[in-house]
């Protein structure tokens, strides 16, 4: 009878995810060096960017990286060759944050889904985005606002929806993907999408007026909704 490998954030492999079946590869010390050099490496930056995002602070986030990629380093021989490196260097990150980091630091003030959202039905700015482009209103307001306008809109949310957001619209991340690396079902991931999404789109409306990207109709509409 076979029996899981434990995964390099501590937890035994799970039925049914990628990393089923039997991952442990016998690595002498210079192989492993020289394959994690190769193949993890050239993640380094996209992870520190990651890290930054997660602990808004640039010492943390070097920290971060530092800790994730020695616990990757450790447990390489885990890794299945041809499945997803990256997902697999993401999870790490995403548990260190969570199961370490985050305890040294103040808890994050949970925020109901519903005040953080601001969900009333009344307004919704990828739909009137919508109405100027032919493009994916997400696709669109991402693409056209500065990365330090939509950073500074990620960082003012709510932890528990600023890293679905992240890993889904700025990474490219699939719910199956973002449900492995945050350990969490497909279900929740949708959820925690849906709702920050919402609230991220608000942070942004200020910024989509200013590109000219909202119609000055829906935005006179929108300024006396939020009065």
């Amino acid at each position: 009878m076979s029996t899981a490998s434990p995964s390099a954030d501590g937890r035994g492999s799970q039925p049914g995810r990628e990393d089923r079946g039997p991952v442990r590869q016998e690595l002498s010390d210079a192989e492993r060096q020289e394959r994690f050099t190769r193949e993890a490496l050239p993640y380094l930056d996209a992870l520190y960017s990651a890290a930054l995002r997660y602990t808004r602070n640039p010492a943390d986030a070097e920290d971060l990286v530092q800790e994730a990629f020695a616990k990757a380093y450790a447990a390489f021989h885990q890794f299945r060759p041809g499945t997803n490196l990256r997902a697999w260097l993401y999870r790490i990150l995403t548990n260190t944050y969570i199961n370490a980091y985050r305890k040294e630091q103040r808890q994050p003030q949970q925020v109901s889904v519903d005040a953080a959202s601001g969900e009333d039905g009344s307004f919704s700015l990828y739909d009137r985005v919508a109405e100027t482009t032919s493009a994916p209103a997400e696709v669109e307001v991402l693409s056209r606002l500065t990365d330090e306008e939509v950073k500074h809109a990620l960082a003012d949310l709510p932890e528990q929806f600023r890293i679905a957001v992240y890993l889904a619209d700025v990474e490219g991340f699939r719910y199956a993907e973002i449900a492995e690396i945050m350990d969490t079902p497909i279900g929740t991931v949708m959820s925690r999408l849906h709702r920050g999404r919402a609230a991220l789109q608000r942070a942004l409306y200020d910024y989509a007026k200013e590109r000219g990207l909202v119609p000055a109709e829906a935005s006179t509409t929108a300024g006396d909704t939020d009065r």
